[in-house]
């Protein structure tokens, strides 16, 4: 294929959001209690495998992105707020 056949559009072309792009702060903390059950769920669970790395893995990157979302929504709100009191002045 000819590039002369492509149309460019200007945009850069970038990829779907993320999945967690448009949680919020409830989906956030939501987040963050899902990851801490399951934590608690592989860590009382009995009959669980030896190998526990994986599964503590994974409740640790969903905490973790619960906690940086929730993180970001709360400072972007105090941001927003700070403009708001400056433009009132």
């Amino acid at each position: 294929m000819a590039d002369k056949d492509v149309e460019q559009t200007g945009e850069q072309g970038y990829g779907p959001e993320p999945w967690w792009a448009d949680l919020g702060t409830w989906g956030s903390i939501a987040l963050i209690v899902f990851g801490g059950l399951a934590a608690l769920i592989l860590f009382r669970l009995p009959g669980t495998p030896q190998e526990l790395a994986a599964g503590y893995h994974g409740a640790a990157k969903v905490i973790a992105i619960g906690l940086v979302m929730v993180g970001c929504t709360l400072l972007n709100g105090r941001g927003n707020r700070a403009a708001a009191t400056e433009d009132t002045r």
